[in-house]
C-alpha cells in the first residue's frame, strides 16, 4: 500500500507545468471559438459590417465589396478568376448564391420592413359612473300632535295631491273645546254690540265699550286657538305624491315624533353620481346624461344635469353630479342604482401598432419611415389599449411607422417595404441574380 501511494504521487516538478499547458490549450480554443463566431457575424449577419463600423472598427473589406467564401459547387469565390478546364461553379444555384451575397453585403443594402399607419385616438371624451336614484321631492309625514291614531283613510302605494288628509287622531276633546270655545265668541261679539250701541245712546262710556272689545279679541283668538288644536288631530300631506308603506296602525298611541308613513313625488327622479375631480372644469348645469337602470336592462333614459357641488370631496378627490331623468311612466323607483354616461370633446393622440414602441436609455421611441428611410421619433406613452398605444409625439395621421424589422434600424437607414419590389442594380437582389448566372455560364 506504502508503495502504491508513493508510485501514484505526481511529481513535484510536471505539477506546473502540466497546469500551464492545460490554461494555455484552454486560452487557444476559446481564442479559436471568438474568431470563428467573430467571422459567422461579420459574413452571415446581414449589416455586421454597419454595425462594427459604428463602434470604430473597420474590417479590411471595404464596405460594399463582396466577401469572398467557397461556392456550393466546390468553385472559386464570386467575383475571382476561374481555372480554364477545372471544376466550373456548380450549375446556377451556386451562381446565385454568390448573386445574393455580393448584392447582400453592401452598405447600400435596403433592409426590409414591415409599417403601419399612424391614427388618432380620442380619451377622456366618455364618463361612465354609478349612480342612486332618489325621488324629485319627498317627506315623512309625522304626527302633528299627541293622541290615539283613530283611522287611516289612504293605502300604500296611493297617488295623493297636495293637502290631502291621511289619516286621523282621536279629536273628541278638542271638538269639546272648540266649541265651547265657538259659544264664547258669540257672546263676546253680542255683548260689544250692544255695549257700542249703547255709546251712541249716551248710556255707555267710552270705558265699558273698551272692555267689550276686549272681551271680543279674547274670545276670538280662544276659538282660533280650539280649531288649531282641532284641526292638528288631522294628518295630511304638504305635497302630493305616491304613498309609502304605514309605519303605524290605527289604535297605536302617537306622538310628535312617530313616522306615519312617506309620501314621494316620483315624476322625476333625481340620480346622484360621483366624478373624477379631473371632470370639474368640463361639467355645468343642463348637461345631457344618459342612464340605464340594473332592474330595466335596455333601457335608455335621458336627464340633464340638474346640480352640481360647489367643493371636491378630500377623501375621493371626487365632485358630486346631480341630474334629473323623467318618470311619468313610473317605471323607475327610488333607491334604483343606475349607470350614469356623460359625453365629452376629449383629448386626441396619435395612436401606433404596440410593436412600434422600442426602448433605449432615453426612454420609448419608434421609428417613421417615409421615402424609403427611416427616422427616430421620441415618444411619451400617455394610455395603452388592447388596439393601439396613445402617444405624445411629433407624428401626424397617415404617418407610417416600422412595426417588423425594428432590430438593427438606425436614423437615416434605407429600407424597403415587405410588398414593395426589390430595388433592381449592382446592389440590388435582382443584379446579385445576374452576376451569379454569369459566373454559371448562363446569360442574364
Amino acid at each position: 500500500m506504502l508503495a502504491f501511494r508513493a508510485f501514484a504521487r505526481p511529481s513535484p516538478a510536471a505539477g506546473p507545468a502540466s497546469e500551464g499547458l492545460r490554461v494555455l490549450r484552454q486560452i487557444l480554443i476559446s481564442l479559436l471559438v471568438i474568431a470563428v463566431s467573430a467571422a459567422i457575424y461579420v459574413f452571415f449577419v446581414p449589416g455586421s459590417t454597419e454595425t462594427l463600423a459604428r463602434f470604430g472598427i473597420t474590417l479590411p473589406l471595404p464596405a460594399g465589396e463582396p466577401a469572398t467564401a467557397p461556392q456550393p459547387g466546390g468553385g472559386p469565390a464570386a467575383g475571382g478568376s476561374q481555372p480554364q478546364g477545372g471544376a466550373q461553379l456548380g450549375g446556377q444555384g451556386g451562381g446565385q448564391a454568390a448573386g445574393q451575397r455580393q448584392g447582400g453585403r453592401g452598405a447600400g443594402r435596403a433592409m426590409v420592413v414591415v409599417t403601419s399607419p399612424v391614427v388618432m385616438g380620442t380619451i377622456n371624451d366618455k364618463l361612465t359612473a354609478i349612480g342612486e336614484g332618489t325621488a324629485a321631492s319627498s317627506v315623512t309625514v309625522v304626527s302633528p300632535a299627541n293622541g290615539t291614531l283613530a283611522e287611516l283613510l289612504v293605502r300604500p302605494g296611493d297617488i295623493v295631491i297636495a293637502g290631502a288628509t291621511i289619516g286621523h287622531l282621536d279629536s273628541e276633546a278638542e271638538r269639546i273645546a272648540f266649541e265651547r270655545a265657538q259659544l264664547a265668541f258669540d257672546d263676546a261679539r253680542t255683548a260689544l254690540e250692544r255695549t257700542r250701541e249703547l255709546a251712541g245712546a249716551n248710556n255707555a262710556t267710552t270705558v265699558q265699550v273698551k272692555a267689550a272689545d276686549l272681551a271680543f279679541n279674547n274670545a276670538r283668538l280662544a276659538l282660533q286657538n280650539a280649531d288649531l288644536d282641532l284641526r292638528r288631530r288631522t294628518i295630511s300631506t304638504p305635497f302630493g305624491g305616491a304613498v309609502g308603506l304605514f309605519q303605524v296602525s290605527p289604535g297605536n298611541t302617537v306622538t310628535t315624533q312617530t313616522v306615519v308613513t312617506t309620501v314621494e313625488d316620483t315624476s322625476e327622479l333625481v340620480i346622484s353620481f360621483w366624478v373624477p375631480e379631473r371632470y370639474a372644469g368640463a361639467i355645468t348645469p343642463g348637461m345631457p346624461v344618459n342612464a340605464s337602470a340594473v332592474a330595466l336592462p335596455g333601457v335608455d333614459i335621458s336627464g340633464l344635469v340638474s346640480a352640481v357641488d360647489n367643493r371636491i370631496d378630500s377623501t375621493s378627490r371626487t365632485l358630486k353630479v346631480e341630474a334629473r331623468v323623467d318618470n311619468a311612466a313610473g317605471r323607475l323607483r327610488p333607491g334604483m342604482s343606475f349607470s350614469v354616461t356623460m359625453s365629452f370633446a376629449g383629448e386626441a393622440f396619435p395612436t401606433v401598432d404596440p410593436l412600434a414602441i422600442q426602448w433605449s436609455s432615453a426612454g420609448a421611441f419608434l421609428w417613421r419611415y417615409a421615402d424609403e428611410t427611416v427616422e427616430r421619433v421620441p415618444v411619451e406613452i400617455i394610455q395603452r389599449n388592447s388596439d393601439g398605444v396613445l402617444v405624445k409625439a411629433d407624428l401626424s395621421a397617415g404617418d407610417q411607422v416600422v412595426t417588423q424589422g425594428v432590430q438593427q434600424l438606425t436614423a437615416g437607414s434605407t429600407v424597403r417595404l415587405l410588398d414593395a419590389p426589390a430595388a433592381s442594380g449592382p446592389g440590388g437582389s435582382q443584379g446579385g441574380e445576374r452576376a451569379g448566372n454569369r459566373q454559371s455560364g448562363n446569360p442574364s
